[in-house]
């Protein structure tokens, strides 16, 4: 179904997003950064977000839009402009052999890789599709089912918020009778490759991305993950408007409106320590809650990929299901990791004094087959930081961890 969003519609987006982006998809403050200059005029045509389904994408061509990079870093730009030259060089090379770029794809389910999308959009005259490659926020291409799907990675666009312009243009390999080796080491590579890049001075951390050029007919399979957009949007009405007090309220609301499964992972707390570092266009860090004698550590490289009790064995919740803060109280209620830090990478005192409940959210099948391409992808990161067991699926005996603080 179509429809079009305006600039206090796009401000419930990305609370909503915010939400659904396991802590991460870029920073609330990063995304409110952006939509403050988001009027008609000089830069943008038109205030408006053409908003369409994945069997309406039918006049033209889809790329994949974003930001790479640390959120934190890319918390200062006012206006997409990596994004839209990215994009911009997509449509030249499109129509080179005459065909049209017609609509733009988010990477993931986040504040920021909603609103990027949204504005680039806006900028050139394009549509959203209501669909994501993940539901989620991932630290990594690999980890979307653009990848999974196998969609020809060629070619790739970086470009600086100062207009430096790098191309990949990485080949895979061709394996027994013609068929490509697996996708996994394709998008790997490019992300290896993009990850130094947006290090250097040029470009301070971050830099628009566009990638994943898709016809029409192979919509279907490259976005399994379908209408979440507007599943954000809904969400952030709701917290908007008040209606949401409570993280019972929230699961609740989750199973009636959207279908979804969702469980306190832990007692109700308060956040009492972060740590953070940023490098190679990541945020590293700990959030640490304290419920009781227990402490819940959750383990991010921005977005969070793991929770541990410190009464337990085996970890609360591990990507890709999502792990999702909602602070009770007068005031914001969703955060992503980054939105819970100060400049300085300490946690935001005011924080303390509100109560919070860690959620967990089931992700989509499509992320959780048993030795697929994203499993095995996040399971990569996880061991990475530490954790060497297998992948604990998120079902209703999380709830269990969610019992008496005392």
């Amino acid at each position: 179904m179509t429809y079009v969003l305006n600039h206090d519609d796009l401000e419930s987006l990305l609370l909503g997003a915010c939400f659904f982006g396991s802590g991460g998809g870029g920073t609330l403050a990063s995304a409110r950064s952006l939509l403050a200059q988001f009027h008609a005029g000089d830069y943008y045509p038109d205030a408006q977000v053409r908003v369409v389904g994945v069997d309406e994408a039918t006049a033209g061509e889809t790329v994949m839009v974003a930001y790479l990079g640390s959120p934190v870093a890319i918390n200062g730009a006012h206006f997409p402009q990596g994004p839209v030259d990215a994009v911009l060089a997509v449509r030249e090379r499109l129509a080179l052999e005459n065909r049209t770029l017609a609509y733009l794809a988010p990477p993931e389910s986040g504040a920021l890789g909603f609103l990027v999308a949204c504005l680039v959009a806006a900028r050139l005259g394009l549509a959203v599709i209501d669909a994501d490659g993940a539901g989620r926020a991932v630290p990594s291409l690999p980890q979307l089912t653009y990848a999974a799907a196998h969609i020809n990675p060629r070619p790739a666009f970086l470009v600086s918020q100062a207009g430096l312009r790098v191309e990949l243009d990485v080949q895979p390999s061709q394996g027994v009778n013609g068929a490509h080796a697996h996708q996994q080491d394709v998008a790997t590579i490019i992300d290896q490759m993009m990850r130094p890049i947006v290090s250097q001075a040029d470009f301070k951390q971050f830099g628009g991305l566009a990638m994943w050029i898709m016809a029409p007919a192979e919509l279907a399979r490259a976005l399994p993950v379908r209408g979440t957009l507007g599943r954000a949007l809904r969400l952030g009405r709701e917290l908007q408007a008040g209606r949401l007090r409570s993280a019972e309220e929230v699961v609740d609301y989750l199973a009636r409106q959207c279908d979804m499964r969702a469980w306190p992972l832990f007692p109700q707390g308060t956040f009492v320590a972060a740590e953070v570092d940023s490098r190679n266009g990541f945020d590293l860090g700990k959030i640490t809650i304290r419920a009781g004698e227990r402490l819940c550590t959750v383990l991010y490289q921005n977005e969070s990929l793991l929770a541990w009790d410190s009464s337990r064995s085996t970890p609360l919740c591990m990507a890709p299901d999502t792990i999702s803060y909602f602070v009770e109280g007068d005031g914001q209620a969703v955060y992503s990791n980054g939105d819970l830090l100060l400049p300085d990478g300490t946690l935001n005192p005011a924080l303390m004094q509100r109560k919070v409940t860690l959620l967990g959210l089931q992700a989509h099948p499509a992320l959780r087959e048993r030795n697929g391409l994203i499993l095995d992808s996040f399971m990569q990161l996880i061991n990475a930081i530490g954790y060497l067991g297998p992948y604990v699926p998120l079902t209703g005996n999380a709830g269990a961890a969610a019992g008496s603080a005392a």
